[in-house]
């Protein structure tokens, strides 16, 4: 690659992050002057979409249809940064997020993602994690569509870990259909230690929804393990469950 190849594809990261940027401050303005729940989360994820459309990112979707008309939990393999605004912006506005609780530490990003719908879950402190599972099985109880990267973590190198239970819970007292969704490209755009994104198609796969009550997924557990096989299946990443997987607690 010759230094007028990089000059160019570091120009396009810089912009990319500018155009972020730019829909990150406008979010902040919408979420503290806007009185109107759903109206925020209409503009965020609006401006999610727009975080990728000025840049001229290609995206593609499949399989809209496999979401239910009513409430249900999504659950998605995590590669990258860009995961979160990514399925933010391109989901139905209605799907509000859990994000691990370390994001409350950044006051603005803590401020916008909570004024926004998302939802927060504590990993490092027992406590801390246990009421905030309580918090997001309320959530699924009261009719909520949620969003989950049930890995609760992601890396550099290719491969999907073991999913951590709490969508599966909430999912399952909540009465509600868990709907599998395949990344693929976001771990070439923003990989793990890379500061300016590279310019790559993204693709969302919505697998068909997995619905309350299916013999196949009598436990948390089996329910988690569909839903990844069908991940697995598509997005053709190793399977990293027994390497280097978070126990299943």
């Amino acid at each position: 690659m010759n230094w007028f190849t990089r000059s160019v594809q570091a120009l396009w990261g810089v912009f990319a992050w500018l155009s972020f940027g730019v829909m990150v401050l406008l979010s902040l303005l919408v979420v503290l002057l806007v009185p109107s729940a759903e109206k925020r989360q209409r503009f965020v994820t609006w401006a999610a979409r727009m975080a990728f459309v000025l840049p001229r990112v290609s995206v593609t979707v499949t399989g809209p249809d496999n979401l239910p008309a009513g409430n249900c939990v999504v659950v998605a393999n995590h590669a990258s940064y860009i995961d979160g605004p990514l399925l933010k912006g391109f989901l139905p506005w209605r799907f509000n997020f859990v994000i691990k609780g370390e994001m409350r530490d950044f006051a603005p990003a803590h401020f916008l993602l909570r004024r926004s719908g998302s939802k927060f879950v504590e990993r490092t402190e027992a406590r801390g994690s246990a009421r905030d599972a309580r918090q997001i099985v309320k959530a699924a109880l009261a009719g909520e569509s949620l969003g989950f990267f049930p890995e609760g973590t992601f890396q550099k190198e290719p491969g999907i870990l073991r999913f951590r239970p709490g969508a599966f819970v909430a999912a399952t007292r909540g009465g509600m259909p868990v709907v599998p969704i395949a990344i693929r490209g976001s771990r070439f755009v923003l990989p793990a230690g890379r500061l300016l994104p590279r310019r790559g198609p993204l693709q969302i796969d919505i697998l068909p929804a997995i619905a309350p009550g299916d013999p196949a997924c009598e436990s948390g557990r089996e329910l988690a393990e569909v839903a990844r096989k069908r991940i697995l299946d598509v997005v053709g990443e190793p399977d990293l469950a027994d390497e280097l997987a978070p126990p299943f607690a």
